[in-house]
């Protein structure tokens, strides 16, 4: 199989494969790396299943630490880079990707979301968690990102979660102010609740979430049952990063949904 390749567009991005295209989008602190082993089981599959993936670097992560961009902005460039596709995405790449969903509804063929959050409806819970990604995107910049990643990949939320050598230095190549700035600007404090808006998507969704997750899961179920053509898919043994915890549930679960 052909090695990656760059995908010309605003955002960095690279792809592999042949076939229908599917587009991962990572979450904070990530880049497109950590779809990588997801991604390169799809883009192998040969016969009527054969897919090109697409892996994509969000503003402030990765190749694209320098750009500056908020969630509708983001979904913008989001769209010119890898154009008509599946899109699969994990909570800050799950919530770009809604956003793409509903600006963007003929670009969307099919949409996933993994531990994703449609927003918070209340306005004064929402304005909290504003202040709170500020405090947090300050101490980004106080204490350097590997301190940073240290704490954050800490958190109650990532519980059980252990990244390898690799994967600490794939997160290290960010930038303090890349990582600043996408959650003052992209953060789940600037985004305006969806919930309604969910009735919208006219293409079928796959809301995910890790069973130890217990935030996101009644979240999931609630995205399958709000939108016209939605299903719910719980990935056992996982918390919040479903994805590098339990790959091979994530991708099985992925496949059945291609394949309705």
């Amino acid at each position: 199989m052909p090695d990656w390749r760059p995908l010309a567009g605003p955002l960095a991005a690279r792809t592999r494969g042949a076939g229908r295209r599917l587009v991962f989008v990572h979450g904070f602190t990530q880049t497109g790396h950590s779809w990588e082993r997801v991604a390169e089981h799809f883009a192998a599959v040969s016969g009527t299943h054969r897919h090109q993936v697409a892996l994509v670097d969000l503003p402030g992560h990765g190749g694209s630490s320098a750009i500056r961009a908020d969630l509708r902005r983001t979904a913008d460039l989001l769209a010119s880079t890898t154009g008509e596709a599946t899109y699969i995405g994990y909570s800050l790449g799950g919530r770009v990707c809604l956003h793409l969903a509903l600006m963007y509804p003929h670009v969307v063929e099919r949409l996933v979301l993994l531990g994703a959050t449609p927003g918070i409806v209340d306005d004064d819970e929402r304005a909290l968690r504003r202040q709170a990604d500020d405090l947090l995107a300050q101490r980004i910049l106080e204490i350097g990102v590997e301190a940073f990643l240290d704490e954050w990949s800490a958190l109650p939320l990532f519980h059980g979660l252990e990244l390898d050598a690799d994967e600490l230095a794939d997160r290290r190549r960010n930038t303090a102010a890349g990582l600043a700035d996408s959650l003052r600007l992209c953060g789940t404090g600037t985004q305006l609740s969806m919930w309604e808006r969910l009735v919208e998507l006219n293409m079928p969704v796959l809301a995910m979430a890790g069973a130890l997750d217990t935030k996101f899961v009644p979240i999931a179920e609630r995205i399958a049952a709000s939108v016209p053509e939605g299903s719910f898919g719980v990935i056992h043994d996982a918390g919040h990063a479903a994805h590098l915890q339990q790959p091979m549930q994530v991708i099985t679960r992925l496949e059945a949904f291609l394949r309705r």
